[in-house]
């Protein structure tokens, strides 16, 4: 055991054990010089029977962390190996592992839950998606440290693995049994990102229910069989990330993120309200296809012809003047040929013909999402452009017309990533590309200038945040949207540059910039009006006044 007090390698005085385990202990350090807190990994030789063996383990766990960087991973500093033990050097988190809270607690919120989640989505995207991909394989509560600001870090490494696209099956079965998915312990192919899916799936259970999976009963209850007071939307999550078959599970992390941004919407209730306000959908679907099958009736004496009969439905979709029975027609379609366009183009169509993307739209995306998730995997791999344009649209539709305000931006950017995914490196999707991108980069201003504010970290990301609103200005003007997109996005434009004007100042962006901007939109906005609907004059009329207003405000931030 380390000295407390002693200094290692010159430079790291230990303070004090922080946790220690049968082989390890971890110490909190200071580096004086520096004056920076660290912790310290102590595994030591002594004792220890197969010590090359867990020092293998150790030397992949940093090798792995030397190659990444995301904020909800820690970081190897320094890699010490003495006679008697061996030494890992990392950032320190100050605070506790969710299974240290969840013995105080018994159970924890389940909108907590759904945050972590949110989080541990993101940093497993980023591990799914590095070269050649990292599966972590070792998910749950002692694995996972939740800090004072709420944010959670991913810790231990030990049993990740990077995915060998020619290899059949893992070398070796690691995992905790209860959070370990069925193919971790042989027999079913190699572990992947759906691996990753499952031991997600079964911590959240733990965390909303406080029953471990790897005890009595040895099963996974639907969590509402624990407690009824608990959402069914988050329910039909954990249930499909468990399913024993990776097929059925959500396929992404990026899939499953998506899920649980919107798992309120799945509950029963608003599926329930969904389908009383469209009771004739499934009528719609079924009348529907009757009407392809009389209309394509002549071909029927052999077999269907697919093509002619998704082109009927189509038609009929597009000259519906009812919106449900148009989306319920297109989805229709969908299920014919889950692999073209026009479906899907239609369906974005009908969602923003009105200018307002309600609730009960987003409930058509989910079933998309959800029930037709098959669909939509056949689409990406068969049509990938098309693909990434549906999801481009789907960020578009949350970014500019979502009825919830508050929320458009933080639910548009996981469709603005999965465009970007699909999209790189494609040269004619270059513009939409771009676009994507940074929508990608302000929608992760919005998620972290707030804690960036409580810290005193958000020096110089403004101007960055405003760069990047004028440079989505000018792929517009370039290749213009529609006009409902042309005017949110001025109003976007007109109300965060009041809204941070002081803080644009501090970061060096002049009135003059921001005047001159004002100045072109106003150009375009007469340009606007000759041809507008009363629709489009009356967001004409609102930006106009906003700008009258950020005028005079700006005036005063910058006197």
């Amino acid at each position: 055991m380390l000295e407390i007090g002693s200094v290692i390698d010159g430079k790291y005085k230990i303070l004090n054990e922080i946790g220690h385990g049968g082989m390890s202990n971890v110490y909190l350090a200071m580096n004086e010089k520096a004056n920076k807190t660290w912790a310290v990994k102590e595994v030591r030789k002594q004792g220890v029977r197969n010590f090359e063996v867990i020092k293998q383990s150790l030397l992949v766990e940093i090798d792995l962390l030397k190659k990444i960087s995301h904020p909800n991973l820690p970081s190897i500093i320094d890699v010490i190996e003495e006679n008697d033990n061996f030494l890992i050097v990392m950032d320190y988190v100050d605070g506790n592992t969710l299974e240290k809270l969840l013995k105080e607690e018994k159970t924890i919120k389940q909108e907590e839950v759904v945050d972590w989640a949110i989080q541990l989505c993101q940093v497993l995207d980023y591990l799914h998606h590095c070269t050649p991909p990292i599966i972590y394989r070792d998910m749950k509560p002692s694995n996972i440290m939740l800090k004072s600001d709420g944010t959670v870090i991913l810790i231990d490494f030990g049993t990740a693995r990077e995915y060998k696209t020619e290899q059949q099956e893992d070398t070796t079965c690691l995992g905790t049994k209860g959070y370990a998915a069925p193919e971790q312990f042989g027999g079913m192919g190699q572990t992947d990102a759906r691996t990753d899916i499952y031991s997600l799936g079964a911590t959240m259970y733990h965390l909303v229910t406080g029953h471990n999976p790897a005890k009595p009963p040895y099963e996974m209850y639907p969590i509402r069989y624990w407690n009824p007071q608990l959402s069914s939307g988050l329910e039909y999550i954990i249930e499909k990330c468990v399913r024993k078959n990776p097929q059925e599970r959500y396929q992404s992390a990026r899939e499953l993120l998506y899920a649980l941004q919107h798992y309120r919407t799945l509950d029963e209730s608003a599926v329930l309200r969904y389908r009383k306000n469209s009771r004739i959908f499934a009528g719609l679907m079924t009348a529907s296809f009757l009407c392809v099958a009389g209309a394509v009736g002549f071909f029927c004496a052999a077999q269907v012809k697919q093509a002619r009969t998704y082109q009927t439905v189509i038609s009929q979709a597009q000259k519906m003047t009812d919106e449900k029975e148009a989306l319920a027609t297109y989805l229709h379609a969908i299920t014919i040929d889950a692999t073209r366009t026009e479906a899907y183009d239609g369906i974005y169509e009908a969602i923003v013909a009105d200018g307002r993307f309600t609730r009960e739209e987003e409930a058509i995306l989910l079933e998309i999402n959800a029930s037709m998730g098959n669909y939509l995997q056949s689409f990406r791999s068969k049509n990938a452009l098309g693909y990434g344009d549906f999801c481009y649209h789907c960020g578009n539709a949350y970014w500019y017309y979502y009825e919830q305000e508050e929320s458009r931006q933080s639910h548009g950017v996981s469709w603005f990533e999965e465009a970007i995914s699909t999209y790189e490196g494609k040269e004619q999707k270059e513009m939409e590309y771009r676009r994507s991108l940074l929508y990608a980069e302000i929608g992760r201003f919005y998620k972290k200038i707030l804690a960036a504010q409580v810290d005193g970290t958000d020096a110089g990301m403004y101007g960055e945040y405003w760069k990047g609103l004028v440079s989505l200005k000018h792929m517009n003007d370039e290749a213009r949207d529609r006009d409902f997109v042309t005017l949110r996005m001025y109003q976007e434009i007109v109300s965060k540059s009041m809204e941070y004007a002081r803080y644009l100042k501090e970061d060096g962006v002049t009135k003059e910039e921001i005047l001159a901007v004002y100045e072109e939109m106003a150009q375009d906005l007469e340009m606007m009006k000759p041809h507008a609907t009363s629709a489009v004059a009356e967001e004409i009329t609102y930006v106009e006044q906003l700008m009258e207003s950020a005028q005079k405000l700006l005036s005063s931030s910058y006197a």
